[in-house]
């Protein structure tokens, strides 16, 4: 006579499964939250939301310095009107109906390579100069070779000029706390330097200069704060998305239904075919 298996339950689960997400960034457990390893309940209260990110993101707390840099480039980046496309696109998803989870990711979803990428790739390039000048070199002569390489190459260096300001009002504040932090060593004022450098050499032979703008002064800021470039653009997202969300909120209690991009009286100008008809099959 065969003996029936029993499935006794195991408290403790299988490795197999347990193991299929190891993080090292939380641990929950029934009436236990760890994040990075300090207690939920301790961090409320005593964390504020950029040593939240820092700590999520870096695996540690910041200093008072760090978070502070952190935090002011947060807020430098949460709006820039519905002339932006993720703004705007955000408030036509509110008129179609959506819920604010829906209406935040249509507008996030638009922040690309064009669109919200350009500090990523400003972080890059600093990155790429400091490593270039090493510790002797000259900033200021390998930033022209850059310029001059774009130029010639039709590229625009990313960080720098606006479309809509002549001078950038975000980027004095944001630089000139980076210039206080690296006299006090919090920073290294490396990528300080390679940004200005940059802004001179663009600005060298030029009547009208090409002034740094958000995305360059923010790059600065994360690369001096030591944020991989990628994570650059994960941050300006989280930024943006404050100002994607009170204009969604905005466009939905205004009630309107169905608002496209242009007003109603408004349509698209057309350069397609003249009216024509069609022809019945077989009829020349």
């Amino acid at each position: 006579m065969t003996t029936p298996i029993q499935n006794t339950p195991s408290t403790e689960p299988l490795p197999e499964v347990s193991d299929w997400w190891t993080t090292a960034i939380s641990r929950i457990r029934p009436g236990e939250i760890l994040l990075r390893g300090y207690p939920v309940e301790q961090l409320i209260g005593q964390a504020s939301f950029p040593d939240m990110i820092w700590l999520m993101v870096r695996g540690d707390l910041p200093t008072r310095s760090q978070s502070q840099l952190l935090e002011a480039a947060l807020v430098s980046s949460v709006d820039h009107g519905p002339q932006a496309p993720s703004i705007a696109a955000s408030r036509m998803a509110a008129t179609c109906g959506l819920g604010l989870n829906n209406v935040m990711a249509t507008g996030v979803s638009l922040l690309g390579d064009t669109h919200g990428g350009a500090g990523q790739q400003c972080m890059q390039l600093l990155d790429d100069l400091i490593q270039q000048v090493g510790d002797d070199g000259d900033l200021d002569e390998a930033a022209e070779d850059i310029v001059a390489t774009h130029r010639a190459q039709r590229r625009h260096i990313p960080g720098f000029g606006h479309r809509f300001h002549p001078h950038d009002p975000r980027r004095n504040p944001l630089l000139d706390l980076v210039a206080d932090a690296s006299t006090s060593g919090a920073v290294p004022g490396r990528a300080l330097a390679a940004g200005t450098a940059l802004e001179r050499a663009l600005a060298k032979g030029r009547s009208r200069p090409v002034p740094m703008n958000i995305d360059g002064a923010t790059a600065i800021v994360y690369s001096e704060l030591g944020f991989a470039p990628e994570l650059g653009r994960g941050l300006f997202v989280l930024s943006r998305s404050v100002g994607i969300l009170a204009h969604g909120w905005e466009e939905k209690s205004g009630g309107t239904r169905i608002k496209g991009p242009i007003p109603r009286r408004l349509l698209p100008s057309y350069n397609g075919p003249a009216p024509r008809d069609l022809q019945p099959e077989g009829t020349a």
